[in-house]
């Protein structure tokens, strides 16, 4: 009995959703529906696709194997549309990105009323989001696009399905509260506390390399992802933060802060990552991430 290929979207579902009564409320339609088309499935390829535990489904290896094959059908039909799209007046179609904020605010917002402009057919849409989530939803292709950043010294290792685009590259800078002592090379950072981001952030390892080159342990106090939070508690007169420079455009604190560049505290670079399909991106993509290169060069550090 040979597959119809349109049961392979219930099992996709399913997979995604976590469970066939969430798939179920996905897809809008019953439970009932998603385990009839989940057997009708089974019984043409002949073998059992998830595992059905009190706590939940998983996939079978058989399972995994058409899941896999979903998401290459899906990828191809969504680049197809694209290309079909493309024949027309211009690029049209939805591109999903996952970004954060210095990038949403300098880089994204930026490019928002030129694309409304030069391509009325093409919806971006935004998620401010945690990076590793944003990169798993990269994988899953619920997301075409993601901002993302490494510090200095870190490689890079391009996931494979995705393409990596360099936009630009930032000085860390130190930041104090207003009225202290200002350091004027980085050993006499030593002695400072430090508000540090989450564990395997730019920010994060930016401490730990200064560390390594001053042969001395940075205590840290308090843990953001948010650079406009650290900011704040810098002005509370919590710690000192290194903070990009890009961050520091428009910041609210001017009063209650100081910024202090010194030598050899690195750079945080930023870049994006989109999913391939074979060699070319999709017209829509390949339109977001021109204009980003393009407003990354039109930005200028002092």
């Amino acid at each position: 009995m040979s597959t119809d290929p349109r049961r392979l979207s219930f099992l996709l579902a399913v997979h995604r959703a976590g469970g066939v009564l969430a798939a179920g409320e996905m897809l809008g339609i019953t439970p009932s529906a998603v385990s009839q088309q989940i057997a009708r499935l089974e019984a043409e390829e002949g073998c059992s696709v998830l595992d059905r535990t009190p706590r939940g489904v998983s996939l079978t290896p058989e399972g995994r194997v058409l899941v896999d094959a979903a998401e290459r059908i899906e990828a191809e039909l969504v680049q197809a549309r694209q290309a079909i799209a493309a024949l027309g007046d211009g690029v049209t179609g939805l591109v999903r990105i996952g970004s954060f904020q210095t990038a949403i605010r300098w880089l994204l917002g930026p490019i928002l009323p030129l694309i409304a402009t030069n391509y009325p057919g093409l919806v971006v849409d935004i998620r401010d989001g945690d990076p590793a989530e944003c990169a798993a939803l990269l994988r899953t292709g619920e997301l075409d696009i993601v901002m993302a950043e490494r510090d200095t010294d870190v490689g890079s290792i391009v996931p494979r399905g995705t393409s990596e685009v360099p936009l630009l590259e930032e000085p860390w800078q130190v930041v104090i509260a207003a009225g202290q002592p200002q350091p004027q090379r980085p050993s006499d950072l030593a002695g400072y506390t430090f508000i540090s981001g989450p564990e395997g952030s730019a920010s994060e390892l930016a401490i730990k390399r200064m560390e390594r080159s001053l042969g001395a342990k940075i205590n840290t106090l308090h843990t953001t992802h948010d650079f406009a939070s650290a900011l704040a508690l810098v002005a509370a007169r919590q710690g000192a933060a290194l903070i990009p420079a890009l961050a520091l455009h428009g910041n609210v604190q001017q009063d209650k802060i100081q910024v202090v560049s010194l030598a050899g505290l690195g750079t945080r670079r930023l870049f994006l990552r989109h999913r391939v399909n074979r060699r070319e991106p999709s017209p829509g993509v390949q339109v977001v991430t021109n204009l980003l290169v393009k407003q990354a060069r039109e930005i200028k550090f002092n």
